[in-house]
């Protein structure tokens, strides 16, 4: 009965086209559905049936579930996305097909398309896949070799130009480019000992050399981000194997205000 509220919270209060049957749930998005409960139940996850966190999750998985069954081919749109350990947007353990060293980036799949944004990888949860009758474990192996070879393709952009901030290639964010081994090991070969730190704080933008940038920069930086859209809440290290986040804690934004003024030259002053 508490899903049943669920699904009648969402119907009502999302405007979804979707009506509570004794066996089923029929969700009218182009074709009609007939959802078994135990989906349902699946989408709310942990939640409590009857709090407006179970309607959100809900109407989300209602929302790609719509988009899965209303395009063609969609494996074909299938594509490898990394995502920090933690982030807003991470589906749990069973979404995870690949743990970088470091217990910092974890790598799933996505999907290119199902949002407003026709170029937008949206994560995509593993249960929801198999409800859609994909098989998420045999497309895996495709993808993770189409995120090496973008991966390399990324690190010859940043031999032309090693002093460019890190962005998006191809249908990969920053994030994920650092789940590619090619991608770090290019970043690593500059330096001599074989890691380089970088400041990730959103999915889309990163920066190398930290030795140049304000300390409190990635903190700032992510808290400045919308969550959806946020990379790493503080500097990682990355090497070939790994990527680590740098131990939290510290007055990186105290130490960095403590700094004097630099001092301009007499050329620079005011007359």
């Amino acid at each position: 009965m508490a899903l049943r509220r669920c699904v009648l919270a969402v119907s009502v209060i999302d405007g979804v086209d979707i009506y509570p049957r004794d066996d089923y749930v029929q969700f009218e998005c182009g074709p009609v559905l007939h959802l078994e409960w135990s989906e349902i139940d699946r989408a709310v996850a942990a939640a409590d049936a009857d709090s407006s966190e179970a309607r959100r999750r809900l109407a989300a998985w209602l929302r790609l579930r719509g988009a899965l069954a209303t395009i063609d081919q969609p494996a074909l749109r299938l594509r490898a996305i990394g995502l920090p350990r933690g982030h807003v947007l991470h589906p749990g353990p069973s979404w995870v097909r690949h743990a970088v060293h470091g217990d910092a980036l974890d790598v799933g799949i996505g999907m290119l398309g199902l949002g407003d944004d026709p170029d937008e990888v949206v994560v995509v949860p593993a249960a929801l896949l198999t409800a859609a009758g994909m098989d998420e474990l045999a497309s895996w192996p495709d993808l993770a070799r189409s995120l090496e070879q973008t991966g390399r393709l990324a690190a010859e952009r940043l031999t032309h130009d090693p002093s460019a901030p890190l962005r998006p290639f191809g249908d990969f964010d920053v994030v994920t480019l650092l789940a590619s081994t090619a991608f770090r090991a290019e970043l690593c070969s500059a330096d001599p000992i074989g890691w380089r730190s970088a400041a990730v704080p959103m999915r889309q933008r990163g920066w190398l050399d930290l030795g140049r940038i304000d300390p409190a920069f990635a903190a700032a930086a992510a808290l400045a981000t919308e969550p959806d859209e946020r990379g790493f809440d503080r500097a990682v290290l990355v090497t070939t194997e790994e990527v680590v986040l740098v131990r939290a804690g510290g007055q990186a934004a105290s130490h960095a205000l403590q700094d004097p003024p630099a001092t301009l030259d007499p050329w620079q002053r005011g007359s």
